[in-house]
């Protein structure tokens, strides 16, 4: 049985800050929030695309985000028939700040450790981060050694999703998981890896034309 919600720990501060970090300054929250940003989630993907975290903690962040208003658990019609976690409008608030956060915390991804985990769509919001300003819209798909992942770039829809995109996207890209750090952290456009051979582009709409010329 997963376990109660825990009694709230405030900083009880009258701060900003400190009212966020009450609702999500405890460790796995944020990232949590990072997974459900793609979609709704099963107790299952959450757990497997968490490594590390134990089942009583995640299911106890999950009981402590549905109080605080952040997310919200519901079940799915036949034939699934199961339930899915999802992010309210409150908790996708967040997205700008992990967006902020990986941006702060590119520079610490140099040489990948033996022991760190990678799941492809993990890439995807500091990749909505690095293509602001891009000039066009769409739905971009990417291909990475490690799996797929969509994004919505330009307006004000930008979101992202887990493995391919669901209807044809406006374009496509393949790189490696070094080239796409590389163009989420500003170091490298889409156009200039393409040129350099480091990423196949495929799309004649606006938003391949775009990025081919960036």
């Amino acid at each position: 049985m997963p376990p109660a919600p825990r009694s709230r720990r405030s900083y009880d501060q009258y701060c900003a800050a400190a009212r966020a970090l009450d609702a999500v300054g405890d460790r796995w929250t944020l990232l949590i929030v990072r997974e459900l940003l793609v979609g709704p989630r099963r107790y299952t993907d959450l757990h497997a695309d968490l490594p590390g975290v134990s089942t009583d903690v995640l299911a106890s962040r999950l009981k402590d985000m549905e109080r605080d208003g952040l997310t919200t658990r519901r079940r799915l019609p036949p034939p699934s028939a199961v339930y899915v976690y999802e992010l309210t409008e409150r908790g996708r608030e967040l997205l700008p700040v992990l967006q902020a956060l990986a941006t702060w915390g590119a520079p610490a991804l140099q040489e990948r450790a033996p022991t760190d985990a990678v799941r492809a769509h993990w890439f995807a919001l500091p990749l909505l981060r690095g293509l602001a300003g891009l000039g066009a819209e769409g739905v971009l798909e990417v291909r990475l050694d490690e799996g797929e992942f969509h994004v919505r770039v330009g307006g004000a829809g930008e979101s992202c999703g887990d493995g391919p995109a669901p209807a044809e996207p406006d374009a496509r890209i393949v790189m490696d998981a070094e080239t796409c750090v590389a163009v989420s952290g500003g170091v490298l456009t889409v156009g200039e890896g393409v040129r350099a051979g480091r990423i196949e582009l495929t799309g004649d709409g606006v938003l391949a034309k775009a990025l081919r010329a960036s």
